[in-house]
């Protein structure tokens, strides 16, 4: 029975979404809070087992002026600890959680007004920033999951575009505990929908390329709710980390150095140091090999205050931290430091030093030791990150590593060989071996170290970082002609 519930939802979603079904347009007079806008009053809660009026108001009041200072650009006074609190699996369909509905749309006349960019300098993009309007008649609408408190889909837009749309899930733990508390939808809404207004102010302030793009937002009627918040941002692929593990160490280090440039802007940002203080793989999405963060509703600006060292301590499941309370009563760089040791722990740890070139791996070995033991900081890691992609792209890590080989290859150019493959780990071809290579020489000693290589085939494809991607071969039976490959072959004797 449940099947059969998921599936009548999951239908429903794209049978709403799909075609001209879908008809989103603007709700006249709806706009994000703007700095010195007043939230209004929140309609009054109805009897729920625990809280009352007075408290639901003072918890929208608290969200919404930390939006207002995040608008305004810059952080506003300590506000204590980060608050904690359990957040939920994300993973769909686990237990309580059921696949949300997308909102009901109220049509309204053609001509309506449009919105104001949203909080921040200009657009992240080219072009007007989109609106309602951009979502009439999106297709190949698809539920990508929930978290907490959001929904995301992805959709395609008339022009072809696919993007990400996000709103407040109706059947999320955060609507529903707050309504189960208080016994006020339309006030419950407003306070979850604040987190997802932090967090559309914060995608805007904090642009960066490792930075989800936000590209709109719409305000439309859904359920029994008016004015619902929909975000529009830029679509990514969510970080998995076991294929992580199987992707060539080229790509896996591209996400770390991508990791470590976005420490070194959140630390930097113009709204002071952000934190993360939900840093777990899921916050995180690849956009065509790039690394961004793309849940920020539970970023913190603020730092820690403190009257002394004990007040300064970084909490983590396998070990604590105690960072020095500084003569202005801060905890000192908490928040970069919170940033850094989750991404040792999440990623650096596991995605780095495996399968490393072998001269780059005592760099690597002391990054990962560094960023294990916080001895150094978001600007020395980033330094070293970078000294390490130098080496890499420039070739300087083969220094002496290829002096020695004596093999001799003839050159058969415009061909390639269509069969007699191998597997080698690890490769970006799963049926065979497939790697980079700075230069010819490194593709000679990569198949005199190979038992089974006889011949390999240089492809006019490169990487990320601009090295050549070479095919490696247990033999050359197979010569086919081939005018973008060049293929090499053992000599004989």
């Amino acid at each position: 029975m449940r099947r059969r519930r998921a599936a009548v939802a999951a239908g429903f979603c794209a049978s709403f979404l799909l075609g001209s079904v879908l008809n989103v347009l603007f709700a006249p007079g709806s706009e994000p809070p703007r700095p010195g806008q007043s939230p209004g009053p929140s309609p009054a809660p109805g009897p729920g087992r625990r809280g009352g009026r007075g408290e639901l108001a003072r918890q929208i009041r608290a969200r919404y002026e930390e939006v207002q200072r995040y608008s305004r650009g810059g952080p506003g006074p300590g506000a204590g600890r980060p608050e904690r609190r359990r957040l939920m699996d994300l993973a769909p369909g686990g237990p309580g959680l059921q696949r949300p509905r997308p909102p009901r749309a109220r049509p309204l006349p053609d001509g309506a007004p449009g919105w104001p960019p949203a909080p921040g300098p200009g657009s992240p993009g080219p072009g007007p920033r989109l609106g309602c309007a951009a979502l009439r008649n999106v297709s190949g609408a698809q539920y990508l999951g929930s978290g907490y408190t959001k929904a995301v889909y992805r959709v395609r837009l008339p022009g072809g575009a696919a993007v990400a749309l996000k709103a407040v899930d109706f059947s999320g733990h955060d609507l529903g505990s707050c309504v189960r508390e208080f016994g006020a939808r339309r006030g419950c809404y407003r306070l979850a929908a604040h987190k997802l207004l932090k967090e559309m102010v914060l995608l805007e302030r904090l642009r960066h390329p490792n930075v989800l793009q936000l590209y709109g937002y719409c305000y439309q009627d859904s359920e029994d709710i008016p004015d619902t918040l929909t975000t529009i941002t830029e679509l990514g692929a969510p970080v998995e980390m076991i294929q992580l593990l199987q992707t060539s160490w080229e790509d896996r280090f591209r996400i770390c150095l991508s990791l470590g440039r976005l420490l070194h802007h959140l630390a930097h940002s113009p709204l002071g140091s952000v934190t993360l203080l939900d840093f777990r793989p899921r916050q995180f999405v690849l956009v065509d090999g790039e690394l961004k963060v793309t849940d920020l509703d539970d970023a913190r600006v603020e730092e820690t205050p403190c009257t002394g060292n004990a007040d300064c301590i970084l909490e983590f499941p396998a070990r604590n931290f105690t960072l020095p309370c500084s003569a202005q009563g801060w905890c000192e760089a908490m928040n970069e430091k919170r940033n850094l040791y989750n991404a040792y722990r999440f990623f650096f740890t596991y995605l780095l030093p495996h399968s490393a070139p072998p001269s780059l791996r005592p760099l690597l070995d002391s990054i990962v030791n560094a960023t294990g033991e916080l001895s150094w900081g978001v600007d020395e890691t980033l330094a070293q990150l970078e000294k390490v992609l130098h080496l890499y792209r420039s070739g300087q890590y083969l220094q002496n590593s290829t002096a020695g080989s004596q093999a001799e290859y003839q050159r058969l150019p415009d061909s390639a060989i269509s069969q007699e493959d191998y597997r080698c780990w690890p490769s970006y071809h799963h049926g065979g071996c497939l790697l980079s290579v700075f230069n010819l020489a490194e593709a000679v000693d990569i198949c005199e170290n190979h038992a089974q290589c006889q011949a390999f085939v240089v492809t006019n494809q490169t990487t990320w970082t601009g090295r050549q991607l070479v095919f490696f071969k247990t033999g050359w039976s197979h010569v086919v002609p081939d005018p973008s490959k060049t293929t090499y072959v053992r000599a004989s004797g």
